[in-house]
């Protein structure tokens, strides 16, 4: 089963302007039509309750709020399912403690910078066909 990528929707949070613009290039290309962006973890998190997107990738440091605060608080969200919106980590940051601290937090995957349009894709598959809820972008 493959993919329908144009009927998600995908929030990417992140601080670097050239990296988001690189990622919704990406994302573009492989056909996603509805791309969110939020430059910081705190807007970021208030787009997730607003448009409540499929997915979410998510840098890990930004400030004021960081990626790690930015999944604490989409897991601690009390409205029906935003809790469990998916979140893939987008960074430059393979250290061990905050790959122990990603896995604890349930994040849906992890991609070390410098991204590729196979990674994202694959990241993307896989949140897809492992969330019985997101079957209905499986064609």
């Amino acid at each position: 089963m493959a993919v329908d990528y144009s009927k998600l929707s995908i929030l990417i949070v992140e601080d670097d302007n050239f990296t988001r613009g690189l990622i919704r290039k990406v994302l573009k290309e492989i056909g996603v039509r509805s791309i969110l962006e939020s430059s910081n973890g705190k807007d970021g998190l208030m787009e997730v309750v607003r448009t409540r997107p499929d997915i979410v990738f998510c840098d890990i440091h930004m400030a004021p709020m960081n990626g790690k605060q930015f999944l604490q608080g989409v897991r601690g969200i009390k409205v029906k399912d935003v809790d469990k919106t998916p979140v893939i980590f987008l960074t430059g940051d393979a250290d061990l403690s905050t790959v122990r601290f990603a896995k604890e937090h349930n994040v849906n995957g992890y991609l070390v910078k410098p991204i590729s349009l196979a990674k994202l894709r694959d990241s993307i598959d896989a949140v897809v066909s492992s969330n019985v809820g997101m079957t209905q972008w499986l064609t």
